[in-house]
Parts: structure tokens; C-alpha cells; sequence
């Protein structure tokens, strides 16, 4: 089955195991602001290229450098209207996406020198998994998913310390029986 349509099911019936723990969203502030700046760059870029003298491979490269950042900012412009959810199932976006499920989970890294997104944290976990990327939201590559960007800070510490306590609770259960 669908993970996303087992997200959606679960998540239409009302209960206490698949209510939101915590979730993480972009402000609308923050998700316009970096929507501005790639756009503003794409702009720039996209100037010099065809402010230059046209021949050179150095404007074909700065063109191309403008265009990449105009998508980016579309992406990111898409990518920001999504939240990541966290259930008693595991991790989600808004779209019913699933990340990881808790079993899954290793480990929650949200230290200063982690490789990990701005204002956020970053999750180990037992399998890999296939790639995914939301610009400003998350990203997951292999058995690492990092949570964050240009998402609320304190929104980030709040999943990051419910999945930290989560898991403490799972060890102790693990070595109580």
C-alpha cells in the first residue's frame, strides 16, 4: 500500500496514536525571504549573462547558472508550502509522504558541528531509503534524513527533543524486558 494513502487513512481517523506530536513549518515571512533571495540571484545572473558580449563560454555558464537559479527558487517556492508531521507512526510531510517510521530511527543529531540543515536536526536510520529533497524543508539520502532550513527554529527543537524522549523510552523498554 501507498505510504502516503496509509498516512491519509490513518490520519482520518481520529485517535490518539496518529495525532501530530509535534510538526514543522515554514513561516510565510522566512518562505519569502528565501524565495527573494534565489530569485533576486537568478536575476543578477541572468543579467551579466546577457549584459555580456555573448560569445564567450563564460556567459553561456552564467546564463545557465541564472536559469538553475530561477528553477531553485520555484522548487523552493513549492517545496515550502508542505510541513513535516510527526506521528506515532513516524515521520511525514504534509502530503502524507513518508519519511521514516520511529522503528526506523537511530539516532537524532542536532548538535552544532552535525552535518544537518539550518535551524534544524538531522535523523540516522537502520535502511536506507531512496532519495528525496524539499528545498527549505528536508532531505533524505541513504540512512540520513535532515530536517530543516528556513523552517522555525524552536519548531525544529520541539520535534527533534519529542523524537530524542521517544526513543529513550524505546531503549529503556528494550532493556527492561
Amino acid at each position: 500500500m501507498d505510504q502516503g494513502l496509509l498516512y491519509r487513512s490513518r490520519m482520518s481517523q481520529i485517535d490518539a496514536t496518529s495525532a501530530p506530536l509535534a510538526t514543522v513549518s515554514v513561516s510565510p515571512g522566512r518562505r519569502i525571504f528565501g524565495v527573494a533571495v534565489l530569485a533576486g540571484l537568478s536575476v543578477l545572473l541572468l543579467r551579466m549573462a546577457l549584459a555580456g558580449a555573448g560569445g564567450s563560454w563564460l556567459d553561456a555558464m552564467v546564463l545557465l547558472m541564472g536559469l538553475v537559479a530561477a528553477l531553485g527558487a520555484w522548487v523552493m517556492y513549492r517545496a515550502t508550502r508542505r510541513s513535516v508531521i510527526l506521528t506515532r507512526e513516524g515521520v511525514f510531510d504534509s502530503t502524507g509522504t513518508c519519511l521514516t517510521t520511529l522503528d526506523d530511527i537511530v539516532t537524532v543529531d542536532r548538535g552544532t558541528f552535525a552535518f544537518k540543515p539550518s535551524n534544524g536536526f538531522l535523523l540516522r536510520t537502520r535502511t536506507k531509503a531512496t532519495r528525496l529533497w524539499q528545498p527549505g524543508l528536508y532531505w533524505r539520502f541513504g540512512r540520513r534524513i535532515g530536517v530543516g532550513g528556513i523552517t522555525r527554529a524552536a519548531e525544529a527543537k520541539q520535534m527533534a527533543d519529542v523524537l530524542a524522549v521517544t526513543l529513550a523510552e524505546r531503549a529503556a523498554e528494550d532493556t527492561a524486558g
